[in-house]
């Protein structure tokens, strides 16, 4: 879908510059070179209908991605997000990808190197809840450079607004 890349304004949250073996580090992130996505999830319920969201611009062009699912969680819907944001690229590219889940910033730039290391088990030795998202999120970032910011939900962010209207549109398309 073409479009006016709107400007890069508006408060960012913390970010966390991706230093992690299989994601490459931070480079060039120069705008009109990156790709910049925002990602929500949403569940009515949680369990219960979810949906996910995400908004990607690049070099003047966006896009609009969202789905849903009859019957799951948000924070699975919080990583479908990422994940079908991420595959939506066709090439590896320079990425910022801002998220408002503390789940997916946390399980991304810290947990996961842990995780595989002792074979999708946690440290208390259980296994990682949604492992096949995570494990799907770990392939679909291994193509791209990332930076991961974290953005406040709820709290005016424009770009992650629309992330959360797609999310809640995908859920309106399961019910």
């Amino acid at each position: 879908m073409g479009g006016q890349c709107a400007g890069l304004s508006g408060r960012l949250g913390h970010h966390h510059r991706d230093r992690l073996s299989g994601y490459g580090h931070r480079t060039d992130f120069v705008s009109g070179k990156t790709v910049i996505i925002h990602t929500d999830g949403a569940c009515s319920g949680n369990p219960g209908p979810g949906g996910w969201g995400a908004l990607l611009e690049w070099n003047g062009h966006e896009k609009t991605l969202k789905g849903g699912e009859a019957e799951t969680t948000n924070n699975r819907m919080e990583l479908r997000a990422a994940i079908e944001a991420l595959n939506a690229l066709k090439r590896s590219s320079q990425v910022e990808l801002h998220t408002d889940s503390t789940y997916v910033m946390k399980g991304i730039t810290e947990w996961l190197p842990g995780w595989k290391k002792r074979g999708w088990k946690t440290a208390a030795k259980k296994p990682v809840k949604n492992a096949d998202l995570w494990q799907a999120l770990d392939e679909a970032a291994a193509r791209h450079t990332i930076d991961w910011r974290w953005v406040k939900g709820h709290s005016g962010h424009e770009k992650n607004d629309r992330a959360d209207e797609l999310a809640r549109a995908g859920i309106d398309e399961v019910r």
